[in-house]
């Protein structure tokens, strides 16, 4: 059985002027192409397709970020750093050894990146706290306003000389070339690069929810902000390998992958409001920034209102993990499995899968005496 299905992104994954970014002319077969793939299409093809995609909307939005007038466009990059990280790590096996390393300087990018996003959010989580507050209030918050601009100018600077330096600009030249080359060859060779998108991420999609569902599982009353980013960064994982090609799954997968979205955006409020905080604990230890005692005055009511944020995301985890993990669960697993059984890898499966089978047939259980309240 196959199931066609398209590729074409939604509004807020295109380019800037709305249109999808040039696929170039390489040839590919009839499934595969830019508009086009199936269950049985190699997954290698289906990666090459997603890569290329994605530098076209790196080459996009790339010079608003160097600008630095829009936060968006940090934003942006930012994402689509992460996006292209997420499939060089789903696809490593299925890909040309050219694109597996390419994903070293993806990492670095982001670093670059995250320091400049992070400032962006804090002067927007400032600027809307500054809003709520009475005018007689508000001008003692300008010099920590002028304080973050300061940070945000320098790591901005910083993102710019990497984004400009010639590592970046090979690895733009790296990634186009690799994906537009007819006879790339995957790093572990022709056999792996064969496998059927639909058998790939059916183990991707399993594995990735058992490490969710442990990483959950570790959370109680006492766990740090690392165990919640470790959550955070198993949710997105598990979001990436679905969105690769959730066309094939349908109904099932739009539902999880909106249950996901859900629980990644508590743990990042919690995530921005905990870093927020820190910096603002930071800057007022710290001498140098000579801040007015009015200043210090409300960044402490600032730091106490990051607080509450982060415990009331924190009190809300419980309800969007339940969805995540159970009917909706259950619904994709079956999906997966279905596509999985259609298509040409369907005979013998490895015993790998079987047992992710039944690891995940456990997983979906929201009852029982060992079920996380999370």
């Amino acid at each position: 059985m196959k199931v066609l299905v398209s590729v074409h992104e939604p509004a807020a994954h295109r380019g800037v002027d709305g249109s999808r970014p040039a696929v170039g002319a390489d040839p590919a077969p009839a499934t595969a192409t830019a508009d086009a793939f199936d269950a049985t299409t190699p997954a290698g093809e289906v990666a090459r397709l997603e890569v290329r995609r994605l530098v076209g909307e790196w080459l996009a939005h790339e010079p608003g970020a160097r600008r630095g007038h829009d936060p968006e466009e940090v934003h942006q990059v930012r994402v689509i750093a992460r996006r292209l990280d997420a499939t060089l790590g789903l696809f490593k096996r299925h890909l040309p050894a050219s694109l597996v390393r390419a994903r070293k300087m993806a990492k670095a990018l982001l670093r670059a990146l995250g320091a400049t996003r992070d400032l962006d959010v804090q002067l927007e989580g400032l600027a809307a706290y500054t809003r709520k507050l009475p005018a007689s209030e508000r001008a003692a918050l300008e010099p920590l306003k002028a304080r973050l601009a300061l940070e945000r100018a320098q790591a901005h600077a910083r993102m710019v000389r990497v984004l400009e330096a010639e590592p970046a600009r090979r690895w733009v030249e790296t990634l186009t070339a690799a994906t537009t080359e007819p006879e790339a060859v995957a790093a572990d060779g022709d056999s792996a690069r064969e496998a059927s998108v639909a058998s790939l991420l059916e183990r991707r999609v399993r594995r990735r929810f058992r490490r969710l569902r442990k990483a959950v599982d570790r959370l109680g009353e006492h766990s740090s902000m690392d165990d919640y980013h470790r959550v955070r960064r198993r949710a997105k994982q598990l979001r990436y390998a679905l969105e690769a090609s959730a066309r094939l799954y349908g109904k099932p997968a739009d539902e999880m992958l909106r249950s996901l979205r859900r629980l990644q955006d508590e743990l990042g409020s919690q995530q921005d409001a905990s870093m927020a905080r820190g910096h603002l604990i930071a800057l007022a230890a710290d001498p140098a920034c000579a801040l007015p005692p009015a200043t210090l005055f409300l960044m402490g009511r600032l730091a106490e209102h990051h607080a509450r944020v982060t415990a009331q995301a924190r009190g809300t985890l419980a309800k969007h993990w339940r969805k995540v993990r159970g009917r909706r669960w259950k619904a994709l697993r079956e999906r997966l499995a279905e596509l999985r059984d259609a298509g040409p890898d369907a005979a013998d499966p490895p015993v790998a899968d079987a047992a992710l089978t039944l690891a995940a047939t456990a997983d979906s259980s929201s009852t029982g005496p060992h079920a996380h309240p999370l």
